[in-house]
């Protein structure tokens, strides 16, 4: 297991313990036996009573097709849907995040989906295995080619920050009308933040800015929703600690 540092536009540090290698094939594993259950029942139900004798090679082939597309896409539409994981990413508690600090979106799922086909089809599977061993962050192809990481959630995270704590004398505030806030709010906030960024959970942090801006009447300037809350806890303390 080693640990990822992302540093975001604002020179907050969050680091991240990524999955270890057999964290992330366990995973897999589980997702397999799911596959396994699966082409079982489905199956079983094409196979019950005589109506399909399976003795036209074209039909069979069509129809072993059509039962296997769901395992085919099954990582790609999961992990779009769930934020970075699958069933099995989900029961070991890793998931699947940018490297810098953003949100993954579809086409980050779409490269390391491509590349999964690749990576986990025999022999080259083994290719896949001994560079996730390699790596530094225990990325696999499709992770270098999408710019992601798979981060453990289990594990203690630390956020190194300045949140409420002595600025710089020349640090310059951005948003004035943070003095709307109440002390209450803030630590809401804060707490709500600290718990997204360790949990990696953008859509709260889409969600927290949403909030911040309906609430103050602000409006974001800032490069990403994790970079204006930064500036956000950071001007509270700026015109509560300072002026």
């Amino acid at each position: 297991m080693s640990e990822l540092s992302i540093t975001t536009t604002q020179n907050v540090n969050i680091n991240f313990n990524t999955a270890s290698v057999g964290e992330r094939i366990l995973a897999y594993l589980i997702d397999f036996v799911i596959f396994i259950a699966y082409y079982i029942i489905m199956y079983g139900v094409l196979h019950a009573g005589d109506w399909y004798k399976g003795d036209d090679r074209a039909v069979d082939a069509a129809i072993n097709g059509l039962i296997s597309l769901p395992v085919l896409f099954y990582a790609l539409t999961l992990e779009s849907l769930l934020e970075g994981q699958t069933v099995g990413k989900k029961v070991l508690k890793i998931k699947v995040i940018k490297i810098d600090g953003y949100q993954s979106g579809f086409i980050d799922y779409v490269l390391r989906w491509i590349f999964r086909i690749i990576e986990v089809t025999p022999p080259l599977s083994f290719i896949g295995l001994v560079i996730m061993i390699v790596s530094n962050k225990t990325q696999r192809l499709g992770d270098m080619a999408a710019g992601t990481a798979v981060i453990d959630l289990k594990n203690k995270i630390t956020i190194d920050h300045t949140i409420l704590k002595e600025l710089k004398d020349d640090y310059v505030p951005t948003y004035p009308l943070v003095i709307r806030l109440s002390d209450n709010d803030m630590r809401i906030i804060k707490e709500t933040y600290e718990t997204a960024v360790k949990s990696a959970d953008f859509d709260v942090i889409n969600k927290l800015e949403y909030k911040i801006e309906a609430v103050t009447g602000i409006k974001s300037v800032s490069k990403s929703p994790m970079a204006f809350i930064d500036t956000i806890i950071k001007d509270y303390n700026y015109y509560t600690q300072k002026m």
